[in-house]
């Protein structure tokens, strides 16, 4: 790969043609359309956050250096950013001062944009010099140099990696759908997937999900339909596990984000629930204290509430316990039977023995499963044995 080292492009340069998309939170074009800032393999805007964008500039204005920045040149004869388009893009937005304005100086007094601040501090700006490294080699050693330069900035997500190994017309498809923070279907998609879209979270979960339908790996998945000129399959997949998600539920709280839902999909999807009876038990577990885990809510009803695992539900304090035993055993030794119940109603040789608190577990006397309590006027000890051998619990 041969790396050549130019030190004459300025901040100046660089902005001739750049817009911002707010749209797709980036700078598309630079250097009069020579430039694309923002080539598929790499992440979307992340310095918009009122912090690192303005340290970008006043970091110019000041006079101090932003870093190395590395360019590729295509067989065209035109660029791509392969490190640095974070910052390009912040100085970009406030030169442009346009949809993705932002004023630096606020913590000094009167806050400037471009075309407000000293014309001095302007200048400084528009003529910073910028330390460019234009690299030309192979697709190969490009990805595999892209890597390797973004170690020391923000780490790069698995999915901003694969994105790089894999890109192409499926890659910039997908990106269109899942990457873009501002589509009105995303405040939907994210009420059931974790994940930030400027990341390419939310388009790693929809690859997992297509991809698990069809026993691959996401990498596998990927390679598959490099050269795809869409990625019609991966939208209609994911818009159809979304839209058998909201035809069997209608909680929408915290618990339902981050589910695989995928993996439920595959494995329920030709199950006949009833909707309204699903909400009504939804609410029933949520409110009950008993459950302590609210996230296998979900699997649990889609299974048919078999999995009491699931729910983790809350077994009996120490003072629960020592209560119950202590009446139970009181009683045991009035009657002269075994202060285990179950051991005292038996013909067996435990019919009258006495267990140690150690020896005995807490029970429901009315199962948890069909509406009993977990507290001590449900609560009975039983000795272990008895205890491990009672079903329904």
């Amino acid at each position: 790969m041969k790396i050549t080292l130019n030190t004459d492009w300025t901040v100046s340069d660089i902005c001739k043609g750049f817009h911002y998309d707010t749209n797709d939170d980036k700078g598309l074009n630079g250097l009069n359309g020579e430039l694309i800032i923002q080539p598929e393999y790499q992440r979307n805007y992340i310095y918009g956050d009122g912090k690192r964008d303005k340290a970008v500039v006043e970091s110019l204005v000041n006079g101090y250096p932003i870093g190395l920045m590395y360019f590729v040149k295509n067989s065209d004869g035109k660029y791509e950013v392969l490190d640095g388009q974070q910052r390009i893009t912040s100085f970009g937005r406030f030169v442009e001062n346009g949809a993705g304005r932002f004023a630096i100086n606020e913590t000094k007094g009167t806050p400037w944009y471009i075309d407000s601040m000293p014309e001095d501090k302007r200048e400084a700006l528009l003529n910073s010099r910028l330390t460019v490294y234009v690299c030309e080699g192979e697709p190969s050693e490009i990805e595999a140099w892209f890597g390797i330069i973004n170690i020391a900035g923000v780490p790069l997500t698995a999915q901003e990696l694969r994105n790089a190994s894999y890109h192409g017309p499926f890659v910039s498809a997908a990106r269109a759908i899942f990457s873009n923070a501002h589509d009105p279907h995303m405040h939907i998609w994210q009420a059931f997937v974790k994940g930030n879209p400027r990341r390419q979270e939310i388009l790693e979960v929809a690859l997992e999900w297509v991809a698990h339908s069809q026993n691959m790996t996401i990498e596998n998945y990927m390679s598959a339909h490099r050269g795809d000129s869409g990625a019609d399959e991966l939208k209609r997949y994911f818009d159809s596990v979304i839209g058998w998600v909201r035809s069997v539920f209608r909680y929408t709280g915290s618990e339902m984000k981050g589910q695989p839902w995928g993996e439920y999909y595959e494995k329920y999807h030709m199950t006949a629930y009833n909707p309204d009876a699903i909400d009504r038990r939804v609410h029933e577990l949520m409110a009950d204290e008993a459950v302590t885990d609210k996230r296998g809510i979900i699997p649990f009803l889609l299974g048919g509430e078999k999995d009491l695992k699931l729910l983790n539900v809350r077994i009996f304090d120490e003072r629960t316990k020592k209560a119950a035993y202590e009446r139970q055993t009181t009683d045991a030794k009035v009657r002269g039977v075994s202060n285990c119940p179950l051991c005292a109603i038996s013909d067996g040789p435990n019919h009258d023995r006495i267990y140690e608190l150690k020896e005995m577990d807490a029970d429901h006397v009315a199962a948890w499963s069909k509406g009993g309590a977990t507290d001590e006027s449900n609560c009975q000890m039983l000795c272990q044995t008895h205890n491990r051998a009672k079903g329904n619990r």
